[in-house]
């Protein structure tokens, strides 16, 4: 299998488990050293391949703080000396009804989902940029397109990484650093996976192609994203929701 990310340094926030861990898996499948960032690591992640071990390395961070973002993209840094790739991925939920929201379910989504993209792409820029080289790929949200109730917070943090993609492409772009967005649906999780067959069944009438995505589904997107068949991708929200939102 040909390789078409070799000798490129990924980093991928959120990138220990879920979504995230199926993202560093694919990027180590295709040859890429990946730096994940997280703010608990677990004690064992198990590859499909035993072999990507030795290209993989977790650093413990906190995306909603600069000084932690920063220390942790210098240990990338002083290891490997370059950044080609970055994965906005971590995200949490704090969900609730408006009027029983409190500030601090508000402030730490928006905090985590969208300061956290900020930070972590404002620490990777000026390397990307002396490179005149990168990919950014920020994953939010089809409730950012679409809305839900009770995730006033989470719609609006995964809206605002699809205006700061757009921004960020226009900026970047004369340096050639691409910058584009996926917009996940449903997606299998611990959650998706604890409901009955009734509740399975009303959840899955809204999705034309009647099932929820797999972490793969997601992780073959961002793949493509960050090869060299996008490289004329930049400022893009791309919907992966198997019809829900259209």
């Amino acid at each position: 299998m040909e390789k078409k990310l070799l000798n490129k340094i990924a980093i991928v926030t959120g990138g220990c488990r879920g979504i995230g861990l199926a993202i560093s898996e694919e990027l180590l499948k295709n040859g890429a050293y990946v730096f994940a960032l997280d703010y608990v690591i677990p004690e064992n992640i198990e590859f499909e391949n035993s072999n990507y071990a030795a290209y993989f390395k977790t650093i413990q961070a906190d995306v909603s703080s600069e000084e932690s973002v920063n220390a942790a993209i210098e240990q990338v840094l002083k290891e490997k000396e370059a950044i080609h790739i970055l994965v906005n991925n971590a995200g949490i939920t704090r969900d609730n009804l408006l009027i029983k929201m409190s500030e601090k379910e508000w402030d730490s989504v928006l905090d985590t989902n969208l300061k956290g993209a900020f930070i972590c792409s404002k620490a990777v820029a000026k390397t990307m940029m002396l490179q005149r080289q990168g990919r950014i790929v920020n994953v939010s949200s089809v409730v950012g397109a679409m809305g839900n109730a009770g995730q006033s917070n989470y719609s609006a943090s995964k809206a605002g990484m699809m205006g700061f993609t757009k921004s960020l492409a226009k900026e970047l772009g004369s340096r050639n650093i691409l910058v584009n967005c996926i917009a996940p649906g449903y997606v299998r999780s611990a959650m998706t996976d604890a409901l009955n067959d009734e509740q399975k069944k009303q959840f899955l009438n809204n999705i034309p192609l009647k099932r929820v995505a797999e972490p793969s589904d997601i992780a073959n997107l961002t793949m493509f994203l960050v090869s060299e068949e996008s490289s004329y991708i930049t400022g893009q929200v791309i919907h992966i929701n198997g019809g829900l939102f259209m």
